[in-house]
């Protein structure tokens, strides 16, 4: 019944919470990461929760760090412009549990544009001429999902659709729903994750 009860707990305290806006407290937003914690215990049992833990919040555009159940930053960012979702070719940004299986982007200048997770050597304008070119720039941290059948198999699955948390060179987008699927971050705020995460810290996705 406990883990029944804590998702619309949750669910209710980011409302309240969204709804102070940015100056709810440290406290508070603390008082929240322990109700999705337990939410996850009973959710996904089994899995090691007390290291790095990323929370992607679908609704509300934001990125929240957990360390050893503590909060250590929360980050805005952008999720797909069409929603929440798992098939493939869907350009959806997938939901439930996954896992960050590798790291690209060391020592790739801020803006430097990726392609298939390699350096280009050329670095992106930020908002070139106001289009979004959806160019993948300064570091990524790829998912794969841990769920079959939801993120991970076939048709669904996260890592084959290449879902990764990255920098944008679109950063005007960032807090709002806008990308192709995968999840975009501020290029200092991706860098800055990116030295912090090890690979096979835990991710979870939802749209609460």
């Amino acid at each position: 019944m406990r883990g029944l009860l804590v998702l619309p707990v949750l669910f209710l305290a980011f409302v309240d919470a969204r709804s102070q806006g940015p100056a709810v407290s440290q406290p508070r937003k603390q008082g929240i990461i322990e109700l999705l914690l337990d939410y996850l215990e009973v959710r996904y049992p089994g899995h090691d929760l007390n290291g790095d833990l990323l929370y992607i919040s679908i609704q509300r555009q934001a990125l929240f760090h957990v360390r050893e159940r503590r909060l250590m930053n929360e980050y805005p960012v952008s999720t797909a412009s069409r929603g929440p979702g798992s098939a493939m070719n869907s350009f959806q940004t997938p939901t439930g549990l996954h896992r960050i299986v590798e790291k690209h982007g060391d020592a790739v200048p801020p803006l430097g544009i990726l392609r298939d997770r390699t350096f280009t050597g050329t670095l992106a304008d930020l908002d070139f001429a106001g289009v979004d070119k959806d160019w993948i720039t300064s570091r990524i941290l790829w998912l794969d999902g841990l769920e079959p059948g939801v993120n991970n198999g076939s048709g669904v699955d996260s890592r084959e659709r290449h879902i990764y948390i990255h920098g944008t060179a679109n950063e005007r987008s960032v807090g709002t729903p806008s990308s192709m699927g995968c999840v975009r971050m501020l290029n200092p705020d991706v860098i800055r994750l990116y030295d912090q995460i090890p690979v096979g810290a835990l991710v979870v996705i939802l749209d609460n």
